[in-house]
């Protein structure tokens, strides 16, 4: 949707057509870590059993899991810091190249209304940050779990659609079909990933990966870094959702098993996926955007332009790995662990 409003605006503009593609990509997949995240859900259900198996092979019998309310208020704090990286970067090079983001004036910006900037944002914003904040506060406050909270995303949806006299039979069938889809792709890969995972460890890969970690000379630290270099780079020729069904479960265990938080884990991997969207040649969001995007804006300029979003990106994981309490130190107040 951005690329399709926005990126022909900002080129007509005279916007620096890296800076614009990088940013309208790297704005996208903030989605996939701030709550609520379809990726999220996916990787807290992965989490939840990792965590069970980690829990039993320790010979720790308890009912305690991670859930994907806890991987929500631990992105919390994560994605909104990557938010205002993002803001910091933009603005940096608004204001040390001018000529690669030139500002609208206020006349130009009302042109065609009789409303303030101020109403237009809010009659913009608010309506989808009710709709946000009534699914995701029906999670955090226990009252729905995902699924239940995704019904009433559902419904807050349709009646937002019927506010704005958007909905109809034409929209609510491609609505169907685009879900019904998605969901489809989802339990293929998810029935594809269980028996490569079954058949993994029947043929004893998970000790073989265990013995490695536990052989190596930086212990869990060794280990960790490991990982996160191996979902990096597989998120160049994957995406993240076969990354989650058929890695994550592969060595979440180990690692939990060698004593990393739940949360904090999760959430390395979460941001580690992010990136998925981003890097060359098959990241999500460069396909989404280059199929949209008007004929003159070239590929390498949005490759160019996700660079520094990605390092912004690698940065936060590096932030993120060095004070894990950016993401534990939300879920243990919330919920008094």
């Amino acid at each position: 949707t951005m690329g399709m409003i926005s990126l022909p605006t900002m080129l007509r503009r005279g916007y620096d057509p890296a800076l614009a593609a990088g940013t309208i990509c790297a704005t996208g997949t903030l989605g996939q870590i701030i709550p609520p995240s379809i990726a999220l859900v996916l990787l807290g259900d992965v989490m939840s059993n990792a965590y069970q198996k980690a829990q039993l092979e320790m010979g720790i019998f308890s009912p305690k899991t991670v859930s994907v309310g806890d991987l929500f208020v631990g992105a919390l704090i994560p994605g909104l810091l990557l938010v205002v990286a993002y803001i910091v970067y933009v603005s940096m090079v608004a204001w040390l190249q001018p000529h690669k983001a030139p500002a609208v004036s206020k006349d130009e910006l009302l042109a065609g209304s009789t409303e303030s900037v101020a109403v237009l944002l809010i009659k913009g914003l608010v309506p989808p940050l009710a709709l946000i904040l009534a699914v995701l506060g029906s999670i955090l406050s226990g009252i729905a779990t995902p699924t239940e909270a995704a019904g009433v995303g559902a419904f807050g949806a349709a009646i937002l659609a019927l506010a704005s006299g958007k909905l109809n039979i034409a929209t609510l069938k491609e609505v169907v079909y685009a879900t019904t889809r998605v969901t489809s792709m989802v339990f293929l890969i998810l029935i594809g990933a269980s028996l490569f995972s079954l058949v993994f460890r029947g043929f004893g890969g998970e000790e073989l990966i265990q013995n490695f970690f536990n052989q190596l000379p930086g212990g869990v630290f060794s280990a960790m870094l490991i990982v996160m270099l191996v979902m990096f780079l597989l998120g160049f020729i994957l995406d993240f959702i076969e990354i989650t069904f058929v890695v994550v479960p592969i060595v979440a265990p180990v690692l939990l098993a060698m004593g990393l938080d739940p949360v904090w884990l999760g959430i390395m991997m979460a941001i580690n996926l992010q990136t998925s969207f981003l890097t060359p040649p098959f990241g999500f969001a460069l396909f989404y955007l280059r199929g949209v995007a008007p004929p003159e804006l070239k590929t390498q300029s949005i490759y160019k332009g996700v660079l520094p979003f990605i390092l912004i990106q690698l940065a936060m994981l590096a932030l993120l790995a060095v004070y894990p309490d950016l993401a534990t130190w939300l879920p243990s107040v919330i919920y008094g662990d």
